[in-house]
C-alpha cells in the first residue's frame, strides 16, 4: 500500500504545485524526498519510512511565504492523507512535522521526532550549495529584490515576523539564513552533507563580492 500512497502523493503534488515559484515547486519537494531517504538510510536505526517520505513530499504543500495562513499546509496535508488511506497516527505525525519543519522553529519546537529531524535536515540542505544559490536568486527575482546593495546591511537578529516581511537584498539572505544552516543540522549525516554545501555558499559569496568590486 505504501508505494501506491507515495505515487499518489507525487501525482497530487505535480498538479498542486504546477504553477509554484521555481524554488518551492514540485522539484524542491522531490529533492527533499530523495535527500530524506538518503539521510534515513545512512543514519540507520528505527524510523517510520512512510512518515519520512510523505512528510518530505508534503512539507511545502502550502508554504506560508505564498499563503498568509500557517494552518493551510497542515490542513491540506491532513485532508489528502486521509483521502489516500493513511492511518490516523501516521497522519498526525506527518502533520506535526509539517507544522514544525520551518526556519521559524529553530529556537523552539512544539514537537520533535527522528523523522522530523531527517526531513528538516533534507529541507535545509536544499537551501544550501549550488541548488540553494539557484533557489535564492530565483526567489529574489520573483520578489523583484535587488541582487545586492552594500549600503543595506544584513539583519542577523530578525524576529520571525520581520523575517517574513523582509524586503532586503537577495545577497543578504545568505547571511541572514543560509550560512547559519550548517550549525542547525540535527543528524550526523545532515551535518556531513552540510559541510560541503556550506563551502559552496562561501566560495560563491567570495567570488560574487570580488567581482562586484571589479577585482576579477
Amino acid at each position: 500500500m505504501s508505494k501506491n500512497q507515495i505515487q499518489k502523493t507525487i501525482e497530487f503534488l505535480k498538479e498542486e504545485l504546477k504553477n509554484a515559484e521555481g524554488g518551492h515547486d514540485f522539484w524542491h519537494a522531490w529533492r527533499v524526498w530523495k535527500l530524506s531517504k538518503k539521510i534515513a538510510q545512512e543514519e540507520g536505526g528505527k524510523v517510520d519510512m512512510l512518515v519520512v517520505e510523505l512528510s518530505a513530499l508534503l512539507h511545502d504543500i502550502a508554504d506560508t511565504k505564498f499563503y498568509d495562513n500557517e494552518e493551510l499546509g497542515p490542513k491540506k496535508a491532513r485532508e489528502f492523507l486521509q483521502s489516500i488511506g493513511v492511518d490516523s497516527e501516521k497522519t498526525e505525525h506527518i502533520v506535526q512535522i509539517i507544522k514544525n519543519i520551518s526556519w521559524k522553529t529553530r529556537h523552539e519546537k512544539d514537537f520533535d521526532s527522528k523523522e522530523l529531524q531527517i526531513v528538516q535536515d533534507a529541507d535545509r540542505l536544499d537551501a544550501m550549495g549550488a541548488i540553494g544559490i539557484a533557489r535564492t536568486f530565483n526567489y529574489g527575482g520573483y520578489k523583484n529584490r535587488p541582487l545586492y546593495d552594500p549600503e543595506i546591511k544584513p539583519n542577523l537578529n530578525k524576529t520571525y515576523e520581520e523575517y517574513k516581511k523582509a524586503e532586503g537584498t537577495t545577497l543578504n539572505h545568505f547571511y541572514e539564513k543560509l550560512l547559519l544552516l550548517k550549525d542547525k543540522m540535527n543528524t550526523k549525516t545532515g551535518k556531513k552533507l552540510a559541510e560541503h554545501r556550506h563551502r559552496v555558499l562561501q566560495e560563491f559569496l567570495d567570488e560574487f563580492l570580488t567581482e562586484w568590486e571589479g577585482e576579477r
